[in-house]
């Protein structure tokens, strides 16, 4: 009887090691498919130069475009991304420019950046930073730039996200429609812009994975990107590959830049321009941007045939978005 135990026992412990290795190798071949996807991807959309904020999206594109210049921007010292650009030029070697902006400078930069853009989104500190690394990618002589736009939306890089049931299909339909102010602002300096992530096959293989592998706990915290972080991890040092996410505009120093314009306007000032103004602002900064836009772009405009009136500010929605780039406003 004993015997038979032993034997019943011993098929079970080989059984759940078979499924551990099966398991285990049907991991390692996702992430290696994905690391050749995504390989393919940046050959095909290889900029001349990348713009890093010391984030795990742009690192991994650094990684994989080995000599390629970096550009990165700074305000007045602030932010986090300054440690993460040094521990990508140790550990890559990636030749870096830091632009170092002022307050001023940042702050009457804001009404060409509206212009740009055409928009009052509260969301432009992050727009600030793109655009004074693309400015100085032109001063440079370069003709393209190449960015990590994209691997958030993919790969469930936004904490709101967590919260979301159905995330295979939230993620299937903005991939169908998204579109990035480094576009507009790449534009404006002349500048090409390369977004590897964007590329279709790379963005058909990302939907083509399970929500699980893009919202995953590690060592008891829930990860966004779990795959891109577990795929690239040896690759990267660890501290660049599991970092938090952060928006660009703390990484930069640029969201130091909202305490600031927020003090220019009492608290009356902004409750009276509530009532006044026919914009459902968010913050005291999403007033001052939408007076700078008042100037110089004018009135909001209505919805045209096809699109939906946002709740926000009045203004058109294609129907399949649920961002307002007008006012940023998300229904």
């Amino acid at each position: 009887m004993s015997d038979v135990r032993c034997e019943l026992k011993l098929q079970s412990v080989t059984s759940h090691n078979t499924h551990r290795l099966k398991d285990y190798t049907l991991m390692e071949n996702t992430f290696s498919k994905l690391r050749e996807k995504l390989t393919k991807a940046v050959g095909q959309n290889q900029g001349e130069a990348i713009l890093v904020s010391g984030g795990i999206d742009s690192g991994i594109l650094a990684y994989l475009s080995p000599g390629i210049k970096g550009v990165t921007v700074n305000l007045e010292g602030k932010g986090e991304d300054l440690e993460y650009i040094s521990i990508l030029r140790e550990s890559l070697g990636l030749d870096v420019t830091l632009v170092k902006v002022g307050v001023d400078e940042a702050i009457s930069s804001v009404r060409e950046v509206v212009k740009i853009l055409g928009s009052f989104d509260p969301a432009l500190p992050n727009d600030l930073a793109v655009y004074f690394g693309m400015r100085e990618a032109k001063k440079q002589g370069f003709k393209s730039i190449m960015t990590g736009d994209g691997a958030d939306e993919l790969f469930g890089g936004y904490s709101y996200m967590q919260e979301i049931e159905d995330l295979d299909g939230y993620i299937r339909k903005i991939s169908s429609s998204m579109s990035f102010s480094s576009n507009k602002i790449g534009e404006y300096f002349g500048l090409e812009v390369k977004q590897p992530y964007l590329d279709q096959d790379f963005i058909e293989f990302a939907m083509s994975l399970d929500k699980d592998l893009k919202i995953k706990e590690e060592n008891g915290k829930i990860w966004g990107k779990w795959i891109l972080r577990k795929a690239f991890e040896s690759f990267l040092p660890h501290e660049l590959a599991w970092q938090s996410k952060r928006p660009l505009e703390v990484g930069s120093g640029m969201s130091f830049l909202r305490e600031i314009i927020a003090e220019e306007i009492t608290d009356e000032e902004f409750e009276e321009k509530k009532r006044a103004y026919p914009v459902k602002f968010i913050c005291k900064e999403h007033l001052y941007f939408y007076e700078i836009y008042q100037k110089e772009v004018g009135e909001v405009p209505a919805p045209r045939s096809g699109e939906e009136r946002c709740p926000g500010c009045g203004g058109g929605v294609p129907h399949r978005k649920a961002h307002c780039k007008t006012c940023g406003w998300i229904r």
